[in-house]
Order: C-alpha cells, then structure tokens, then sequence
C-alpha cells in the first residue's frame, strides 16, 4: 500500500533493543519487496522466525494451459462447479499467464493449516460468504462482495462462516455452497498489487480527488493480533509452482507489533465511487488495481451517460495490445445476451467486440444500469485451462451473428443495399427509386424498423 500504518507494540527506533517481558529480544523482521528498495513492514515476533523443520514437497501448482495456438471469444459458465477442497486448495484456475493466474473457488471444507504465497500477491474478490482473515499483520473481517489484498509472503488463514440460508444463491442447496464462493487473481511475474500510481500522489502516497476511491474505504489489520501458543503448527508455503509443507514449533502468528506500507487490506466494491461522463467512458475509468501488465476493474451500479442522444452501452472496440476478461456478479448486463451470475467471458486482443445485436437500440434512452462486474485486462494473451474448457459455451462466438439490420417490407437490408429475403431466396437488385445508402427517416431514427 502507498500509506504508512503501524499495529501493536515497536521499540521507538528500528534495530534497537526491545526485549519481551521475560528479558528476552523479540526477533525483528524486515519484511521487503523489490531488494528492499520497494515497500516494506518491520515486524516484531516472539519466536525468530527463522525456526522452522520438517519440510516436504506436496504438489505442483503449475497450469496446464491448452488451446495456446486459439483466439477465439469464449464464455465460460462457472456456477456449475461443485465445492471443493478449502480456500486454497480449491481454487480452480480457468485462465493465466506469464504475469498473472485467475481462479475460482467454492471451498468445501475449512483449512486446517495457515498459508503463505511466496510467488506473487493475491487478489480475492468474495462474491458469496464472510468470514475472518487471520494474518500475521492482525486480522480483518470479511463479507459478500469485499476485495482482500493479500501480498506476497505473507501468513494467512481464510476462514469462513457458515453461508446462511438467505445469503446463498437462488436454486442451490447448503450442499452446493457450504461456505461462500470467490474469485482468486494472483501474479506470476514479481510485481504487486496496488492502485493505480495515477490515483496517488507522488510526494506523499496519499489518494488523489480524482481517485475512485481513499483512505477511508479501506480496511486494514486489526486486533487480535498476537497468538503465543507453542506446539506443532503446519504453514503451507507456495513457491516455484509447488506447496510445501513446514513445520512451526510456535503458532506462526506471533507478531506483537509492525509498522511500515506493505500489508493486506481490504475493500468493499460498493464503496467505488464509478465516474460518469456525458458520452460513454472507456474501461480504465473502472480500474480498480493494477499490477505489472495487468489491472483489475470493478464495473459498479452507476448512472449512465447524459448526453440527450448518447448511446450508453459500449461502441465496438478493439483492444489491440489487451485480453479482456468479465466476471459476471449480479445486475443485468445489457450489452450481452445469454450471461448469467458467474459468468467469465474472454474477448481476446485483436478481435473487435461489442454489444449484442439489437442491444444499442434498447439501451438508448437509459438512465441508470444495475450491472457489476469484475474485469481484468491484461498485456498478454490469457490461455484457458482444461477445466475451463469444460465449463465452455462453444456457440458464444456465434452469437454476434444474429441479424443486424432492420427488416423493411419482408426485406433485409445489407450494407450493400441489396434485401435479402429472410427465407434465403437470391437477392434481387435494388430499383432505382431505393436509396442505396439505407440511411434512417428523418425524425424516425429511434426505431429499428423506420427506414427509408
């Protein structure tokens, strides 16, 4: 994070005495990125930490990425998935890269041991569930629809309550989600996640009024913070694309204070402030986080554009340098068809996209869309897993292919302007009493089916 904070009990220097209440020194840790010229944390612990045993390889982390020679548009339907595993072994990837991971996860179980990513920050967006994040920088609450900022190294445990009845999705069964559902990002490549820097400033770390959001909507480490327990404790360490299973001989969340600009947070994505325009705004006004060759997004209830004769759904683009991915939350999405809660669609750099057929023509005249999603756009080409292809919709690509142009007389219009009739007969040449150019009647524009 771009802002200092502090936690606990510190000595009023760095790297001075400061003894526990037995006479003892606690053991100081400088908790660092990017060779200790990055952000960093200063922690005191009761135990050095370096005092670890029994050490073993678990499993391999690796993706399998297939389909790595294939642009195409998809769509994956993930709500199927049944719960599996805790909240980390239960993440499912279905796309990733050189520079970042994207999972889902419906855990089915609790974790019995505390975790550490030692190979890149996460970000977890709880689409369903609450619970507690107990970190070696305290702990922080979590409920439907938070981020975690999780970064790299540190301990964690994610715990969840039971989802309730009324807090699960229509149609599924405490069988289904026992506990909750998120979405996981987490980064290949050594960077961290963070806001934008354009949302900061330079001299100081503090957030900008332009920024979407500040301060005050985020939630840091709070008590309880120490646990002095001594016994057999197991932390799961990733690294080098496997999990590795130590041993601590003391409860491995035995901080009594920190202080420094990297630790967890969280946020809730109500709390983002969307910016609206009088003509349709492109993505980055959503930018939500960023890291190296990649950003994460939150598309929130807002108003729409105000212009009087705006069209407020997304023009047709081409995104040439990204790949950009939509987790689907809840609201109507109204430049697709055929989307649904849980819904992940991947619109792939160099293919132009945009709104459904017959999707502008309603959507002019809107106010105001309940939508929300999470979007990541990345610098290179995500690749599908094989468990994302079983949750494929093959004939997403197909569905731009409904028909476009209005029908006048029983007559489709091609840009050309030659009708084609709707049963397939051949195309007969235009008289020259038809305007070729199909253009709409005056003062009849707001109708499909008024032209000339």
């Amino acid at each position: 994070m771009p802002y200092y904070m502090h936690l606990g009990n510190l000595p009023k220097k760095r790297h001075t005495v400061f003894r526990r209440p037995d006479g003892a020194l606690y053991s100081e840790e400088v908790f660092g990125t990017e060779g200790f010229v990055g952000p960093t944390a200063t922690i005191y612990h009761i135990h050095p930490p370096t005092q670890v045993f029994g050490w073993n390889t678990l499993y391999e982390t690796k993706p399998e990425y297939i389909e790595t020679s294939t642009m195409r548009m998809r769509h994956l339907k993930t709500m199927q998935n049944k719960p599996q595993g805790d909240p980390v072994t239960g993440r499912i990837v279905i796309f990733g890269n050189s520079d970042i991971d994207m999972a889902i996860c419906t855990p089915a179980e609790q974790m019995s041991y505390h975790y550490k990513n030692g190979q890149g920050d996460e970000c977890l967006f709880i689409h369903y569930g609450s619970g507690t994040l107990y970190t070696m920088f305290g702990t922080i609450e979590f409920g439907k629809k938070d981020y975690l900022v999780i970064p790299k190294g540190t301990i964690y445990k994610l715990v969840f309550n039971e989802l309730a009845d009324e807090d699960r999705p229509e149609g599924l069964s405490k069988e289904d989600m026992p506990y909750g559902r998120f979405l996981a990002f987490e980064t290949r490549n050594a960077s961290h996640i963070g806001p934008p820097p354009r949302y900061v400033s330079k001299a100081t770390g503090q957030f900008l009024e332009h920024a979407p959001y500040c301060e005050r909507d985020l939630r840091t480490p709070e008590y309880p913070l120490t646990f002095d327990e001594l016994g057999e404790f197991e932390v799961r360490i990733k690294a080098v694309d496997c999990v590795h299973s130590y041993m601590f001989h003391y409860h491995p969340l035995d901080v009594v204070g920190w202080d420094g600009c990297y630790y967890p947070y969280a946020m809730n994505i109500d709390d983002f402030a969307p910016i609206t325009g009088q003509l349709h705004m492109p993505p980055p006004i959503h930018q939500h986080f960023e890291g190296h060759n990649f950003v994460i997004c939150s598309f929130c209830p807002r108003m729409l554009d105000f212009h009087p004769d705006a069209i407020p759904i997304p023009y047709n683009h081409s995104n040439l340098d990204s790949d950009e991915i939509l987790y689907y939350v809840e609201g109507n999405y109204k430049a697709r068809k055929g989307i649904e809660v849980g819904s992940v669609s991947l619109h792939p750099q160099g293919i132009p996209h945009g709104p459904h057929p017959g999707t502008i023509e309603k959507s002019i005249g809107a106010k105001w869309t309940d939508e929300l999603a999470v979007m990541c756009d990345t610098f290179r080409p995500m690749f599908p897993t094989k468990a994302a292809m079983a949750m494929d919709d093959p004939s997403y690509p197909e569905s731009w292919k409904e028909g476009h142009y209005p029908l006048e007389n029983d007559r489709l219009h091609e840009p050309t302007g030659f009708p084609i009739k709707p049963n397939g007969a051949a195309p007969k040449q235009l008289g020259p009493e038809k305007d070729r150019g199909a253009r709409p009647a005056s003062g009849k524009g707001k109708t499909a089916n008024t032209w000339e």
